[in-house]
């Protein structure tokens, strides 16, 4: 059951725009898994450098071409300009994302009453119009200079190490659900998160006591404090975020979006006064808002109790039990919306306005699209952020896509190696193994496809739920290559004492499953990023230059045709 290509990326639109504040359903999809543990800098590494691979398998590379080895520089030139623009992807993705998330945060009850009452004091306070604009600008700046401080704060207490080890780690995953539980749990109005009053009543006092540019900005940081219960769990989501994305700036620039965002309003108010006069009225409709963050902090967690299920391979957390606690989540925010249901800090719903109609009808809707997916349609708006299609347990069509044979060749093992820890996605049959992989591709005379992989890698996903669902490609990848996924962020399962070895670039031994193929991948191809797909003969050099996502089916064929060409020369 699939929704045609427009109608798909109008929906994902929406609800970006419309419900998750930080990019979940569309800019989180992007990204792609960076399983690193240190600052890598990768310079052109000739194939002779690969790791210690068992030498029965592997061919020497000592006997590697010089075609083949400027054939492998490039492939490092290739993937490293690849890795650059991805990553600066993904900082502007998080600003966007920050920028969504301020523009709700302004929304908040704590914050939107706030503003006719800041320019007013600020129009007082100046004498006249152009002094007052210029408090305004001086206000914005400094909203922004704090929230920014403590987005570089995050940064210099993590680091890049601390920060990429986010993403793939269990524990981090499965506090991050913890804490974005919490974040649901006060917007519903159970608590407030406050700082101690005695940090509030000194900045405050500040700011009165204070003139000049001084009192400025104790005002714009009296603001950050006394609007935190409203603002403190947005920020966290958008700070959880940015951080598991494992960009060293990336909690900056997420906060430099937020702020910018939230300090717009009251420097335009200042500036254009007709602004002020066109905004809504405080009312019950603030609360509405902060109830429906709520809804989307509770959806937003399941994503990170996901990648806890995946990495500590607890098997519990299906797809199914995460679409249908979507789609409860989704359906009860749309009967919110229609004044149904009633927290305690909600007014009267007397009537249903426009808006919450528009609303209610979209949540809605989202729900219903999502019910196919039990039965194991698609659904590919989550791809990438619901649990792996081989996590389900029913799935009506066979394979859960109109493509590829679920059949393995008759040759092909009983079980492979690491099979009882590690699923390979629906209507393929991967090695997980190199050297299991390599061997039996040496018996079927064919290429192998080396998939560097991850469990909490988004992009990973979704090139298997969207791209490698399409018949040519699973055609391709199932018949004219040899699968062999290699997990680089698996650290239940421990190497054999013969395979762990120092590794120089990761700084510590290859003692476990996911760093022994972290060290592979960047040892030999130059790259740590996932996902990576290596077409490469026999003796693991290749075919063509590596590649990372590619989205479009029709161009990914192309590339396996690319390889399979190179090959049959």
């Amino acid at each position: 059951m699939r929704l045609n290509h427009n109608i798909l990326i109008s929906l994902r639109v929406l609800i970006v725009g419309l419900f998750i504040f930080f990019g979940t359903a569309g800019t989180v999809f992007a990204q792609e898994a960076d399983t690193s543990t240190a600052d890598l800098e990768f310079t052109e590494i000739a194939p002779e450098e690969a790791p210690k691979v068992d030498t029965a398998v592997v061919a020497p590379a000592t006997t590697v071409s010089d075609t083949t080895k400027t054939a492998a520089a490039a492939t490092t030139k290739t993937d490293a300009k690849a890795n650059k623009a991805e990553k600066e992807k993904t900082l502007w993705e998080t600003f966007i994302a920050g920028l969504v998330g301020g523009f709700l945060a302004f929304l908040m009850p704590c914050i939107f009453p706030m503003v006719p009452l800041t320019i007013s004091y600020f129009t007082k306070r100046a004498g006249s119009k152009s002094k007052g604009i210029g408090q305004a600008l001086i206000y914005g700046l400094s909203i922004i200079v704090i929230y920014v401080a403590f987005g570089l704060l995050i940064t210099v207490i993590f680091g890049s190490a601390g920060l990429n080890a986010l993403s793939a780690s269990g524990l981090f995953n499965f506090l991050f659900f913890i804490l974005l539980v919490v974040f649901a749990i006060s917007f519903f109005g159970a608590f407030e998160i406050t700082l101690p009053s005695s940090i509030v009543n000194k900045i405050d006092n500040k700011a009165d006591n204070s003139k000049g540019l001084g009192g400025i900005f104790f005002m714009a940081a009296s603001l950050a404090l006394v609007s935190f219960s409203c603002t403190g769990p947005i920020i966290g989501t958008l700070l959880v975020q940015a951080s598991s994305k494992g960009e060293l700036l990336a909690p900056a620039i997420g906060m430099f979006g937020f702020a910018l965002a939230l300090a717009l309003p009251f420097t335009l108010s200042a500036i254009f006064p007709g602004f002020l006069s066109s905004m809504p009225k405080s009312g019950g409709w603030l609360n509405s808002v902060k109830v429906c963050l709520g809804f989307l902090e509770l959806a937003l967690a399941l994503k990170f109790l996901s990648s806890a299920d995946l990495a500590w391979h607890w098997e519990w957390f299906d797809r199914e039990i995460f679409l249908v606690l979507w789609i409860v989540i989704f359906t009860l925010m749309g009967i919110y919306l229609l004044g149904k249901i009633k927290f305690s800090h909600d007014s009267d719903v007397p009537f249903v306005s426009v808006p919450r109609l528009f609303f209610a009808i979209l949540s809605f809707s989202f729900a219903m699209y999502m019910v196919p997916g039990l039965w194991g349609a698609p659904v590919s708006v989550l791809s990438g952020l619901a649990p792996p299609m081989n996590t389900q347990d029913f799935i009506l069509s066979g394979n859960g896509s109109s493509g590829g044979s679920s059949a393995a060749s008759a040759d092909f093992p009983a079980k492979v190696k690491y099979s009882e820890s590690l699923k390979p996605p629906v209507g393929f049959h991967p090695f997980f193994d190199l050297d299991e992989g390599l061997e039996y591709a040496k018996k079927v005379g064919k290429p192998v496809l080396l998939d560097f992989t991850g469990h909490t890698c988004v992009n990973c996903r979704r090139m298997e739920d969207l791209v490698w669902v399409d018949n040519e490609v699973a055609r391709l990848i199932n018949e004219e290559y040899v699968l062999i996924q290699l997990y680089a962020d698996d650290r239940n399962i421990k190497m054999p004492a013969e395979k762990v070895h120092y590794s120089d670039i990761l700084k510590r031994k290859t003692d476990d499953l996911g760093y022994w193929n972290l060290d592979f991948q960047a040892t030999r191809y130059g790259s740590n990023a996932q996902p990576l797909y290596v077409l490469a003969g026999h003796d693991l050099n290749p075919l063509v230059p590596a590649q990372g996502a590619i989205f479009d089916a029709k161009e990914y064929a192309t590339y396996l045709k690319s390889g399979l060409a190179n090959f049959k020369k």
